[in-house]
């Protein structure tokens, strides 16, 4: 049976402090590594000495997702560490030019369809500010659901995109001990960031993967689930059907605000958060995004396109 060991770090995200697990079994398991800062690096090498190891202790390293505050700090980790993750981690953690040409294109053809003004298209490149927390190591190993990694057979890796589109978790079946990352958290509920395929024209639809990842996780007996920020949760089934039931709520509620006429969702994002909409736009936007996308697929609202910006109208 493996041994689990939250590792707390400091990030420099309004997010707060970012867990990681060393997971000690046949081969000893980082599971993220925290942002590339010194403070974290720091922290990192205390905890581990104090469990008697070192960051060259490390055998492998298995990442939920490619977030820099969870993915940041693969660089510091002996070359011989194996990193371990969804395919899609590579695209963020390569970062070459056709990386930069995707990105940029991807939300610049959000904000234009989404109507925000021709002044807000220069705020793009601080979207890319957080991912100088993020290093360049790429992965060694990729794995999807279904796949085992050495040391760590007792563990089923769950596909669980909707954070993010390379986020997946863990679950050990004999005891219910569930490693969340993002997609589960005790206090808030996980933006459904927008994000490029890289491989489709095709834009996902972080929201709906998120709920179908959410009842994914409804089919499991979770005794306990490690989280990747905050405290462990011990009452995942009640608090995974308060988090649909929220969801189901805050979408009509969007619903209501284009009861009076159809809307952009930059026009939607002003009423749905009208003191932090400018300061946070990539954030606001991606949530404005996602609740069109979940009344769009239970037939709540209507869509049309005009001269290429989309307005969304409720039904009923």
């Amino acid at each position: 049976m493996n041994e689990i060991m939250k590792i707390t770090l400091p990030t420099p995200f309004p997010v707060g402090d970012v867990n990681a697990y060393l997971l000690k079994g046949d081969a000893l398991t980082l599971v993220d590594v925290g942002p590339l800062t010194e403070e974290a690096k720091h922290s990192l090498d205390e905890q581990l000495n104090d469990a008697g190891y070192s960051i060259n202790d490390i055998e492998q390293i298995v990442l939920t997702h490619h977030h820099p505050d969870h993915a940041g700090m693969l660089d510091h980790f002996s070359e011989d560490a194996v990193i371990y993750g969804h395919p899609y981690n590579k695209h963020w953690l390569q970062r070459g030019n056709v990386f930069d040409e995707v990105y940029t294109k991807f939300y610049h053809t959000l904000f234009l369809e989404g109507g925000v003004p021709e002044q807000f298209l220069s705020l793009l490149p601080r979207f890319k500010a957080p991912l100088k927390y993020l290093g360049k190591r790429n992965l060694d190993v990729t794995v999807l659901e279904g796949d085992k990694i050495p040391g760590l057979e007792d563990w089923s890796i769950l596909e669980t995109l909707g954070h993010a589109q390379s986020h997946v978790s863990f679950y050990r079946e004999k005891d219910g001990v569930l490693i969340a990352g993002d997609h589960l958290l005790a206090h808030i509920s996980p933006n459904p960031l927008l994000e490029p395929s890289f491989h489709s024209d095709e834009r996902p639809k972080p929201i709906l993967q998120y709920i179908q990842s959410l009842k994914k996780l409804q089919q499991l007996d979770i005794s306990i689930a490690y989280t990747g920020h905050g405290e462990n949760i011990e009452n995942a089934a009640e608090l995974i059907q308060s988090r649909l039931q929220k969801q189901h709520e805050r979408a009509l509620y969007a619903k209501h605000l284009l009861q009076d006429g159809s809307k952009t969702i930059y026009e939607l994002c002003q009423l749905l958060f009208p003191k932090i909409y400018q300061k946070e736009l990539g954030l606001t936007f991606s949530e404005t995004v996602a609740q069109t996308d979940y009344l769009k697929s239970i037939d709540q609202i209507d869509k049309i396109v005009d001269n290429g910006t989309h307005f969304f109208s409720a039904k009923g």
